[in-house]
């Protein structure tokens, strides 16, 4: 069987239905109802495919469920950086403040770090690591 052949059979089937549908208005009813199926099936396949895009794109998407949660968290670890910072920075302008009019926390800086004593202080060394000696013009740190 060739192709034109087959392709001259299932004209003629069309040619008798189109007769059919032409001259039965039962026949033709008939028709148009399963047109009318097939073509609200196509419909629901379509709705469906094209919710299932949306929703892909809503959850996956460059604004997504998956970037909202990332960007929340990222927000959340900023901020926890952000109150570490502030509390560091209170803290050392606190420092500063009495650094600059509290004699007694100038006098524990110049112990420390310039290993200053008074006069009638005991100093007492213990064995191992030797301290070092800060240079002879040496000044303290500045911060």
């Amino acid at each position: 069987m060739d192709f034109s052949s087959v392709i001259s059979g299932r004209l003629a089937n069309l040619r008798e239905l189109a007769e059919r549908i032409g001259q039965d208005p039962e026949w033709r009813e008939h028709c148009l109802e399963i047109l009318a199926t097939y073509r609200r099936k196509l419909a629901t396949v379509g709705v469906a495919a094209l919710a299932a895009l949306l929703a892909y794109h809503v959850v996956f998407g460059a604004n997504g469920m998956i970037a909202y949660r990332q960007k929340r968290a990222e927000y959340r670890q900023l901020q926890v950086d952000i109150d570490r910072l502030q509390k560091e920075n209170r803290e050392i302008a606190e420092r500063n403040k009495a650094l600059q009019s509290d004699p007694e926390a100038i006098e524990r800086e110049a112990r420390d770090q310039l290993r200053y004593a008074r006069p009638n202080d005991i100093v007492v060394v213990l064995p191992g690591k030797a301290p070092e000696a800060p240079a002879a013009d040496a000044s303290a740190q500045k911060r």
